[in-house]
């Protein structure tokens, strides 16, 4: 049996630094990651870019991006905010860079660097890593835990902590088994589900027009015809549906939205304009191409990939004059400029979900400690809790800030400095 002061289940982003900063406070540690390496998932986020957090270095403004359930996360963001994160990966040797919406990526814009950088930050530290070490069950006795069945031994500990991920990936070994250790020691768990993922359409023609992107764009969502929601930036068409920022951001309101009734999007190709002013923009270029074929036309108006399907769509034929057209068929092009309907089929699921909203119920965690209510010796980080935000690095920055959080107060170590506050 293997003794230490504190274990880390999972080697993802929280649970590296759980056990990086357990094991600075002098603690004995191993993290145990059922992976060949740790940080799997590190290496696909961001497209492999690894957006590290957002610019949003104020406390309360940022926890205003998780909605109802965001100021659970003041402490640990004061404790290590975004300020600590950005001079931490700067310390490991991986200069970062500001981009577009408050984005903070590695300067160099690869995930690997991030993932070499955090693996380098617990072999110095001194944790113990068992990589390839899958954990089969957490043994329970009078509140707290004494064991830690896994595929190479028993380990027993002082403190667990717990940073096993939700269910997004699962070919990054987020399979949820944190959720069923969690719920077998008395937690109440809100359901998991999918968040931050594709939407599938049920519209045929996107594979047409998958290979650029709609910058500057409104997509609204509509459920039996009612708006309910709507976001503004960049999306993309996929060869199934459609995806990108707005979309992954509405994508949780989509997914409930299916379950009430029929749910469309409404794409605004030019939200800048309004629409009786855009109206007078086509009447124009329809006039100074008043002798040209209708399909010719909206060079000026239009990406070339995207003028085909949008004189299918519109109905009008693409060998009529720009003179010919008339009113009627004028509207129902000005529609598709800015109210084009999309028909959504579904979303994607976890397989191809950013992340996983739900987890372990805040009700049973002290977020001042990240320990847990029902288990005095067992602390939670990470995904697996329920607290899930926007797409721009607002996600890995909870990963990082529960974790050191965790990682401090499962070494049993007081941090004296005076940047933490508890709220």
């Amino acid at each position: 049996m293997k003794r230490f002061d504190v274990i880390v289940v999972g080697g993802g982003p929280a649970g590296m630094f759980a056990a990086g900063f357990a094991a600075r406070q002098g603690a004995r540690v191993a993290l145990l990651e059922k992976n060949a390496r740790c940080g799997e998932k590190i290496l696909i986020t961001g497209k492999g870019r690894c957006n590290i957090t957002h610019s949003e270095d104020d406390p309360r403004k940022f926890v205003e991006h998780f909605g109802r359930n965001g100021r659970a996360l003041l402490t640990a963001l004061y404790a290590f905010g975004v300020k600590e994160v950005v001079a931490f990966f700067e310390e490991q040797g991986v200069p970062l860079k500001n981009e577009r919406g408050g984005r903070i990526f590695p300067e160099h814009g690869e995930a690997a660097d991030v993932q070499r950088a955090l693996e380098t930050f617990v072999r110095d530290a001194g944790v113990t890593v068992h990589t390839g070490c899958e954990v089969k069950n957490l043994l329970f006795d009078e509140g707290v835990v004494k064991e830690v069945e896994t595929s190479i031994g028993t380990f027993t500990a002082d403190s667990v902590v717990l940073a096993t991920g939700g269910l997004s990936y699962p070919e990054t070994g987020c399979t949820g088994d944190g959720y069923t250790w969690a719920k077998a020691c008395g937690h109440h768990l809100i359901t998991p589900e999918p968040a931050l993922m594709p939407v599938t359409l049920s519209d045929p023609w996107t594979s047409e027009v998958s290979h650029f992107n709609l910058k500057n764009v409104r997509i609204t969502l509509c459920v039996d015809g009612k708006k309910i929601d709507e976001r503004f930036g960049e999306a993309f068409f996929t060869r199934s549906g459609i995806g990108g920022p707005i979309v992954l951001d509405m994508s949780s309101r989509i997914r409930d939205a299916l379950k009430q009734g029929e749910v469309k999007l409404l794409l605004d190709l030019k939200p800048a304009v309004a629409s009786d002013l855009f109206d007078k923009r086509l009447q124009r270029e329809l006039a100074e191409h008043s002798n040209q074929d209708f399909a010719n036309s909206l060079g000026q108006l239009l990406p070339r990939d995207m003028i085909q399907v949008f004189v299918r769509l519109v109905g009008i034929d693409p060998k009529k004059k720009c003179h010919s057209v008339t009113r009627v068929e004028r509207q129902r092009l000005l529609k598709l400029f800015k109210e084009f309907e999309l028909h959504v089929a579904g979303c994607e699921g976890f397989r191809r979900a950013i992340i996983t909203s739900g987890g372990v119920s805040l009700e049973d965690i002290d977020m001042r400690s990240m320990r847990s209510k029902q288990v005095k010796n067992l602390f939670f980080a990470g995904e697996m809790i329920d607290l899930d935000g926007p797409t721009g690095g607002f996600n890995l920055q909870e990963c990082w800030s529960t974790g050191y959080l965790a990682g401090v107060n499962a070494a049993g170590r007081q941090d004296n400095r005076s940047d933490i506050t508890t709220i």
